[in-house]
């Protein structure tokens, strides 16, 4: 069996992924935050969660993995959390002035990787680049990419 001639496209997928996600998280932490607490406060920050339950299942985490981090951001004063007076089980999730904050903070070191990230790519590469990524992914799972991952109506094959 011969070597391949180049890095098969997985494990350069793969790897890639890893080291951009160690860059971000480096990233992150220089702003005194983390992806686990980037995450949980764009999440709160963009939309009003009813219970702890419900922000988890949109994180696609498990509840004992987002009480971990929420206690945290909460020993830290970015979140409050209380139960809800109707149902004593339900925890609700809100974010502080602090965590506001936070949130901000960690935006801009988000969007400052972002944008390095982006350097040197037009908007077509962009979206060439999501459309490539959709079709990896659609060759894994069966499943068509949406609408707004396949190629424009007319757009050129590359």
């Amino acid at each position: 069996m011969s070597r391949p001639r180049a890095e098969p496209i997985g494990r350069q997928l793969a790897r890639t992924a890893k080291l951009l996600t160690r860059a971000f998280e480096r990233e992150l932490a220089l702003a005194g935050g983390s992806l686990p607490s980037w995450l949980i406060l764009l999440s709160l920050k963009s939309r009003s969660w009813r219970t702890q339950r419900e922000l988890a299942e949109a994180l696609g985490i498990e509840g004992p993995t987002l009480t971990h981090h929420l206690a945290g951001l909460e020993r830290a004063g970015l979140v409050r959390r209380s139960r809800d007076p109707d149902n004593r089980r339900v925890q609700r999730v809100e974010l502080t002035e602090a965590g506001d904050a936070a949130f901000h903070r960690l935006r801009r070191a988000a969007s400052s990787f972002d944008q390095r990230l982006r350097s040197g790519l037009d908007d077509s590469d962009i979206q060439q680049l999501r459309e490539l990524l959709a079709q990896l992914l659609s060759n894994v799972t069966g499943d068509q990419p949406s609408a707004d991952q396949r190629p424009a109506q007319g757009a050129a094959a590359s």
